[in-house]
């Protein structure tokens, strides 16, 4: 049995000791709890422990448990892989940031939903840095250009990159990557007046890396509520 409590305040002490070497504030983390397959209850001892944001990976289960959260909470991210016809759904939930942003076909998708209703989003757009074929996202050689032809729909605001480590169990494989994202992002970064805030990177093996590579926003799942719960999840 998971103390989800006790989690999430051993990872913002670990997170806030990590910043020290750097010389960073804690101010500048956002923190997204990743509650994929995990029950609403769990989520709401999360919210009521100092988490205030959580993130989903489908827009089915993201629909099903916010109707039944009733703890306040800062935002909702989405930050799995966006199926087009499944954006009107997930739009009806108003996430404060969509991560997952892969392709020029799917921010026009998006935005064509977004101008029927008269409405913006705030995107992050994903990039597929470890150039594997399991993953989504732009190629980081075509990652500039594309995020330029996106950052061109009225009613999409590009506020970052997005991008997810190697799958390994040595954390220091995916250093190279999140090194070459946050050079990128600092670039791209010199190209928008202001807004572009975010870098998405990190998860529950590998965050210390990426925020010592520069990282502040990470996405925690399995090192908070343990490992993903299958079956039948109320």
């Amino acid at each position: 049995m998971q103390d989800i409590a006790k989690n999430i305040q051993r990872i913002k002490a670990e997170i806030a000791a990590e910043l020290i070497k750097s010389g960073r504030k804690v101010e500048e983390i956002t923190l997204v709890a990743v509650t994929k397959t995990h029950p609403v209850q769990d989520i709401e001892t999360a919210l009521k422990s100092g988490i205030t944001h959580f993130g989903e990976n489908k827009v089915q289960e993201a629909v099903r448990k916010l109707a039944m959260l009733s703890a306040p909470y800062a935002g909702f991210h989405f930050i799995g892989h966006l199926q087009s016809n499944k954006i009107n759904q997930l739009l009806a939930l108003k996430p404060l940031l969509i991560h997952s942003i892969d392709s020029l076909y799917l921010a026009d998708k998006l935005h064509r939903a977004l101008g029927r209703t008269n409405r913006t989003q705030e995107i992050l757009v994903q990039v597929n840095v470890t150039e594997e074929e399991s993953k989504s996202g732009v190629s980081f050689d075509n990652a500039k250009e594309m995020i330029a032809k996106i950052a061109g729909y009225s009613t999409l605001y590009v506020r970052g990159l997005m991008t997810i480590g190697k799958l390994d169990p040595d954390p220091e494989v995916s250093r190279p990557y999140f090194k070459q994202l946050k050079a990128l992002f600092d670039e791209v970064r010199k190209d928008f007046p202001e807004g572009f805030d975010y870098l998405s990177m990190g998860m529950s093996h590998d965050w210390q890396i990426a925020l010592q590579e520069g990282s502040n926003m990470l996405r925690i799942g399995s090192a908070i509520f343990g490992n993903r719960v299958h079956g039948d999840r109320k």
